[in-house]
């Protein structure tokens, strides 16, 4: 079993950036894939990233790709979504998931684990 935790959202002007975190418990960390989603107010949970448990490829949602990177660091437990160029529309509720395997599953209810969400704010 794995607990994740994130960290690092707040309130960012448009064209601005973050980077959130998302530290995982247990030893078995390097098991697990990892990807990030989020959630905005009167919406269903979205794919934003995803990395292999190999971390030898990534994913991302169309409406991210080429300004958001995810990463992870095996050693310290945590994987990382920086966001760069920000967009109101950018604004939500961001949740780090873990599942057994080799990726993590694009449709939210298919995956193990979650933390309990970081909220971003991006202001125009």
């Amino acid at each position: 079993q794995v607990q994740l935790v994130e960290s690092g959202g707040g309130l960012v002007q448009a064209g601005g950036s973050l980077r959130l975190s998302c530290a995982a418990s247990g030893r078995t960390f390097s098991t697990y894939a990892l990807g990030w989603f989020r959630q905005a107010p009167g919406k269903e949970r979205e794919f934003v990233a995803r990395m292999s448990r190999t971390a030898g490829s990534t994913g991302y949602a169309d409406s991210v790709k080429g300004r958001f990177t995810i990463s992870r660091d095996n050693a310290k437990n945590t994987v990382y979504l920086q966001m760069n160029s920000l967009k109101p529309e950018d604004t939500a509720v961001y949740y780090c998931a873990a599942k057994l395997g080799v990726v993590v599953s694009t449709i939210s209810d298919l995956n193990d684990y979650w933390g309990q969400g970081t909220q971003v704010t991006v202001s125009s």
